[in-house]
């Protein structure tokens, strides 16, 4: 009598708990591979060289810059080209971010108010860039299914929100290559409706490990209106000073 309670026990414990266990480990594993994508994206530090090209029906825009990057939340970048814009700046440190205005000598710290408006004009906005980290602390992860990319498996990952997380978004949805490569990451609103989606394209080697050299950022109702990041150098390091992650080094200019 007691073997069979002792049976029915544990019956009981692998039904109930054994759900709550299998759906525990699928957020873990989300989780660890959303991890392992932006450990691959950003590595330990970086330093890059690109082009942005904003397309808007009737005009197209061109920067070249340069960045840096150390960690999961801090970065620098700085526009080198068209000489109108040179040196023109933004710094992203934890959830603070700033922008430097060489022409006014000036060093700004965007408020929160501003961090949903356009970052250089462009699709992508101040919370995209200041908040690359957000998608691991702030969200839920679940394992919804798979695909297949270029004869990779493809991770889907559907990130929910935490209950009062800082973020603008309702959800977001991942698609991460089984080695580690992201190719996608879609921005729904509060109503859970897409609202625009970053895709990575023409992935190659660069910097010791496969990277798409051109990341796309288009809202979905505007098909001919993106932006476009074109990587032209790209190493990762392992490590940088932290001096390049200040507001000194902001104002000052740090090609090389």
């Amino acid at each position: 009598m007691i073997v069979k309670l002792v049976l029915m026990v544990s019956v009981w414990a692998f039904v109930m708990i054994g759900p709550v266990w299998a759906q525990d480990a699928r957020a873990i594993d989300a989780r660890a591979i959303i991890e392992a994508g932006f450990k691959h994206y950003r590595g330990n530090a970086s330093k890059a060289t690109f082009e942005m090209v904003i397309h808007r029906p009737t005009w197209e825009r061109r920067m070249q810059m340069d960045a840096w990057t150390k960690g999961t939340d801090r970065s620098l970048v700085r526009i080198t080209a068209p000489a109108k814009d040179k040196d023109n700046g933004t710094l992203k440190r934890g959830r603070e971010m700033w922008t430097f205005n060489p022409k006014v000598n000036r060093v700004i710290k965007l408020p929160p108010s501003l961090m949903s408006q356009s970052w250089l004009g462009s699709d992508f906005s101040n919370n995209d860039i200041s908040k690359s980290d957000s998608i691991l602390n702030d969200y839920r992860h679940t394992l919804t299914g798979t695909t297949t990319h270029e004869g990779r498996k493809v991770h889907i990952i559907e990130s929910i929100p935490k209950p009062d997380a800082p973020v603008v978004w309702g959800k977001q949805v991942l698609h991460i290559r089984d080695d580690n490569v992201l190719i996608l990451q879609e921005f729904f609103d509060e109503d859970l409706q897409p609202v625009k989606r970053l895709t990575g394209e023409q992935i190659q080697m660069m910097g010791g490990r496969m990277f798409p050299r051109v990341w796309k950022m288009q809202e979905n109702d505007k098909t001919d209106q993106y932006t476009l990041l074109q990587y032209h150098e790209l190493a990762f390091l392992d490590d940088l000073a932290d001096r390049y992650f200040t507001l000194n080094q902001l104002k000052t200019s740090q090609r090389r």
